[in-house]
């Protein structure tokens, strides 16, 4: 029953002004006092973890999303080595992966959201990734919201798609058909030794806006579906484990690659903690 009222109260709230105006919030830099009970409250009821930030002091973040986006310290996670290795873009939680059904991505029990919708509309641009492979991981508040590549790759497009601000949690997941494909998202086109890689950056309630490295905070007004293409001289290249992105305040990372382009490990199961860096899977074993 909680579960079902969760759900419905996020189809009654103005979801876009109560996410920006979260974003301007976390954003705030002029009320040190009260940003710092919420930040100290944050670690406490989340339980993250600062040993691990390059900052372990939280009053020293001058608003809530430099907190949130904070930085690791050097060598706390290491990315697997080895051409053929497929590694976690994120710390988080996998909260589905497996085989692309033509134009269906699997969401959970009796969801799924569609492939050309979550990429923006294009049937081109989703045409690579037809009965490809997918992984989907979900983080949550505690978790560290930097977004790394999963392998070396060169950025072709970028499109930013508005769309709503449901909640990305597991509840949510199993209860709002077409989730991924409904919410504001950044998708990521790169080309790579096994072809063209999806990543895409799935925005939700109060996540105040997602950001790229080379592009800062993406956030058009008015928000309409809007496109960035990277040739030449504008080729931007990245190095596996990377920094490519980051979501100011929480958010899921959706991964697209072409049929046996990349084979996961058998140890990467929906429910598990992932790890930025580690072994997610293969590249080019299942290649016929």
């Amino acid at each position: 029953m909680f579960d079902k009222l969760f759900v419905l109260s996020q189809y009654v709230t103005p979801q876009r002004a109560v996410s920006r105006l979260a974003g301007r919030l976390a954003d705030s830099t002029s009320a040190p006092a009260m940003k710092n009970r919420v930040v100290n409250w944050f670690i406490g009821r989340y339980g993250v973890n600062m040993s691990e930030a390059a900052e372990s002091d939280p009053t020293a973040y001058p608003s809530f999303n430099a907190f949130f986006t904070r930085a690791l310290k050097p060598g706390v996670r290491t990315v697997a080595e080895g051409n053929d290795v497929f590694v976690s873009p994120v710390d988080g939680t996998i909260s589905q992966l497996g085989q692309i059904s033509n134009d269906r991505v699997f969401q959970a029990k009796g969801q799924s959201f569609g492939l050309t919708e979550i990429l923006g509309g294009d049937d081109s641009r989703a045409e690579p990734f037809r009965h490809g492979e997918f992984s989907t991981i979900y983080l949550s508040p505690k978790d560290y919201h930097r977004i790394h590549m999963p392998m070396a790759g060169t950025l072709r497009e970028m499109v930013y798609v508005p769309g709503k601000f449901f909640s990305v949690n597991p509840v949510t997941a199993a209860h709002v058909p077409n989730l991924f494909a409904r919410n504001e998202r950044v998708v990521c086109i790169f080309d790579t030794e096994a072809g063209p890689m999806a990543l895409v950056l799935v925005g939700a309630m109060i996540v105040g806006s997602m950001e790229t490295t080379w592009a800062g905070v993406i956030a058009p007004e008015p928000a309409q579906i809007t496109r960035w293409v990277y040739r030449g001289e504008d080729a931007i290249s990245f190095e596996k484990g990377e920094e490519m992105g980051r979501f100011r305040l929480g958010s899921t990372v959706v991964l697209a690659m072409p049929k046996g382009a990349v084979t996961w490990d058998a140890n990467q199961v929906p429910g598990k903690s992932v790890r930025m860096g580690e072994a997610f899977g293969r590249v080019g074993s299942n290649n016929t």
